[in-house]
């Protein structure tokens, strides 16, 4: 008599993005890799690599989040100049390259969504995953500002998918860049250190339903 099948762990899906500018590398990518296929908090990380251009990004991921079905999405981008791994609050309603995407493509003061709204806050409780990843030792800020490049691009897009599709509506997600690799310039982070920051920042939203007061602003 065969076993009834075990019931399938709920999903969290991280997302990084490939190259671009001409670098050989893309911290995003290399961090969420090793976490792929593993369990945290009772469930299980799915990986996926999303192209660094503006259309193609949006295409990518919404697949993604139909094939997978996640409880929780945290997407992940590259930030050279900071020295942290920022857990970013909001989302803005603009792309406005100052380079050309993967495809050669340079909006200039383009809506994500024609009359979409202004701007999405994440639903990641922030303050909690900052004091943990603290905790742990890992450099972190809330960063008030994603750009306007691809990374607000997708960004933007997850948390427009998920207000939209009432499938998703318990589906809480949001957005982490991190710093350069040594070898790409300074400020840097170790990879290591990327990764079992992140891990931190998973297990925290995923035990955390709603966020803790925790003052992490900006003056400037």
């Amino acid at each position: 008599m065969s076993s009834a099948p075990s019931p399938q762990h709920p999903k969290v899906l991280l997302t990084g993005f490939d190259a671009f500018g001409g670098a050989a590398l893309n911290p995003s990518w290399l961090a969420v890799q090793p976490m792929d296929g593993q369990q945290l908090a009772g469930h299980a990380v799915v990986a996926a690599q999303v192209p660094t251009t503006f259309a193609g990004s949006v295409t990518e991921l919404k697949k993604l989040i139909r094939q997978h079905k996640p409880a929780l999405v945290i997407c992940v981008g590259q930030a050279g100049g900071r020295s942290a791994l920022s857990l970013e609050r909001v989302a803005i309603n603009v792309a406005d390259a100052s380079i050309p995407d993967n495809a050669g493509e340079q909006p200039v003061d383009v809506a994500v969504r024609h009359k979409g709204p202004s701007a999405y806050f994440s639903t990641l409780p922030i303050k909690a995953m900052l004091k943990s990843m603290h905790a742990a030792g890992i450099r972190a800020e809330v960063s008030q500002t994603a750009g306007t490049f691809v990374c607000n691009q997708v960004f933007y897009s997850l948390m427009d998918t998920l207000a939209k599709q009432r499938s998703h509506s318990k589906v809480r997600g949001g957005f982490i860049h991190v710093p350069y690799l040594p070898e790409q310039g300074t400020p840097n982070m170790a990879l290591e250190e990327i990764v079992r920051g992140l891990r931190v920042a998973v297990e925290t939203a995923l035990v955390n339903a709603t966020d803790v007061a925790h003052g992490a602003g900006s003056l400037s």
